[in-house]
């Protein structure tokens, strides 16, 4: 089944077009890593397809439902009502570079807060499935430490616990680990790896070039707003463009 249907996706701020007619497609259980220079558009597609930002031109459709469209009568993108927003929203998990934990919150409180005033799960049930996930990622010591006790790939680990406790059909990460040192990387990539594992349906904007090989089932190679190439790993690692033998070049020195 295709869980994400993106067609002739246009971006743009003002003036300046960031993203010039991209589609993309995404199967059940497919792992879709998009790379690429910085200013090539990669997250502006990713908030652009989590509707944290709205798009000028272009068809949207997450596991079927439409989010929005070109409307030609309108002459512009028309999105769907505010309800069913809401219930197409419910079935994807993001997890940004910086980890937009509350400070204030425990690590417990931090997943639940969601799952209770936003799913509406019981806090009972909440806490004892949020412990779980906490649990799978190495935090069942830490549910009741705070963000400033626990170390950057601690505070990441618990970032995506929050996105997996609400059950999500697809995972979205924007950059995960740009904000780690490489041995805190290795660990939240480990997690990742894992959930690649369990068939979670994940798109990874990412620069780590070595992890979007191995892990993924296709790599997408963005710049100035276009795809230049996409294809699985052996295509574009064993037989890239020049651009991309470039830029693949440059960051595995």
């Amino acid at each position: 089944m295709e869980y994400l249907k993106v067609e002739h996706l246009n971006k743009k701020f003002g003036d300046l077009e960031v993203i010039k007619d991209i589609s993309i497609s995404v199967e059940q259980g497919e792992v879709v890593s998009i790379i690429g220079p910085s200013g090539s558009g990669k997250s502006t597609v990713l908030r652009c397809i989590t509707m944290l930002e709205k798009i000028n031109g272009g068809s949207l459709y997450i596991l079927g439902e439409k989010v929005c469209a070109d409307d030609k009568d309108a002459g512009k993108v028309v999105y769907s009502d505010k309800e069913k927003l809401k219930k197409i929203k419910k079935n994807f998990g993001l997890v940004f570079q910086q980890f937009h934990l509350f400070p204030h919150f425990t690590v417990l409180r931090n997943v639940t807060e969601a799952m209770i005033h936003v799913a509406g799960i019981p806090k009972e049930q909440a806490e004892k499935e949020a412990k779980e996930v906490l649990s799978k990622l190495g935090l069942a010591e830490k549910y009741d430490a705070y963000p400033y006790q626990l170390s950057g790939g601690q505070q990441q680990r618990v970032s995506i616990a929050r996105a997996l406790a609400l059950k999500p059909k697809i995972l979205f990460f924007d950059e995960p680990t740009s904000a780690l040192d490489p041995e805190l990387t290795v660990e939240v990539l480990k997690v990742i790896k894992d959930l690649a594992k369990q068939k979670m349906t994940m798109i990874i904007v990412t620069h780590e070039m070595e992890f979007a090989r191995q892990l993924s089932d296709r790599i997408i190679f963005m710049e100035k707003g276009v795809i230049r190439q996409q294809g699985t790993p052996e295509e574009l690692f064993e037989n890239p463009d020049e651009r991309v033998k470039e830029f693949i070049g440059k960051l595995t020195m």
